[in-house]
């Protein structure tokens, strides 16, 4: 049967890992998909050359860097400008002008903002309507490295292969092979730590954005962030989800679909 058990069998070392982890850092393995995630965190343990998680454990509580690298491991840091693109035209044509109509003073969050890819790209979009200095974006994550590299703004080219050439020239300065975010894109962008299933949530929100994550969450947690996300919001304002992640039934949440993988929250009236 070998040392990992068979998938879905209960595996005494993996759960004691998982309450160990939970009472070290705050996160809750439990309410990510399983099989997803003991297959990357034994793989990650293996290479470092541990035979079991007890002594993974142990030697996370120890070294700083595995801790960190462990954290980083488990969050997928995969991220791009404009991911979907024709979803990003979307909220840049159809939503975003809707909203200032609104208000001037957008108040919008990158949840699980990765690297910063994310809400950079809401920054110009923003930008270039005039409306970043006078809106409120947050972006938040678990993980610190990405955090630290969200903060400093340098990117690869091949980040930026789907970002219309206009904002490349007028928001990003190329070095060599580098890219460098325009510092009014980051002063307009607030990064903090943030733990989306155990934090409380800000309300009022025009916007959040929460896009390829929810992949790697269980159902329960699902329901979860999603009756969090829609108490979040302000009436009328717009959840923008993954290109994986429609919510099949959005009413349960006090939300309806307002284009592909965009939800509105629903007020009083649409109820009437």
């Amino acid at each position: 049967m070998g040392e990992e058990g068979r998938e879905g069998e209960y595996d005494p070392d993996f759960a004691a890992f998982v309450a160990g982890f939970k009472g070290l850092t705050g996160i809750d393995l439990a309410l990510y998909k399983e099989a997803q995630m003991k297959r990357r965190l034994t793989t990650l343990r293996q290479r470092r050359g541990y035979d079991t998680f007890a002594t993974y454990f142990q030697a996370v509580q120890r070294d700083k860097e595995l801790l960190a690298e462990l954290l980083d491991r488990m969050t997928i840091n995969v991220s791009e400008f404009w991911r979907n693109p024709n979803r990003w035209e979307v909220l840049e044509n159809k939503f975003i002008p809707e909203m200032l109509q609104h208000s001037r003073r957008l108040k919008c969050w990158s949840a699980a903002c990765s690297t910063g890819e994310e809400p950079y790209s809401l920054a110009m979009i923003l930008a270039r309507r005039g409306a970043l200095p006078d809106a409120k974006l947050a972006a938040t994550d678990i993980d610190d490295n990405a955090l630290a590299k969200a903060k400093l703004g340098v990117y690869h080219e091949r980040s930026l292969k789907d970002v219309p050439k206009p904002y490349i020239d007028a928001y990003f300065r190329r070095e060599g092979e580098s890219y460098f975010v325009a510092d009014e894109l980051k002063r307009g962008v607030s990064f903090a730590k943030g733990n989306l299933l155990t934090d409380a949530f800000d309300t009022g929100y025009d916007l959040i954005i929460c896009r390829n994550v929810m992949i790697y969450f269980t159902d329960d947690a699902k329901t979860l962030l999603y009756r969090k996300f829609a108490e979040a919001l302000r009436p009328g304002g717009i959840l923008f989800v993954g290109s994986t992640e429609q919510i099949f039934t959005p009413g349960q949440y006090g939300l309806a679909s307002a284009d592909t993988f965009f939800y509105r929250k629903t007020t009083a009236a649409d109820h009437v």
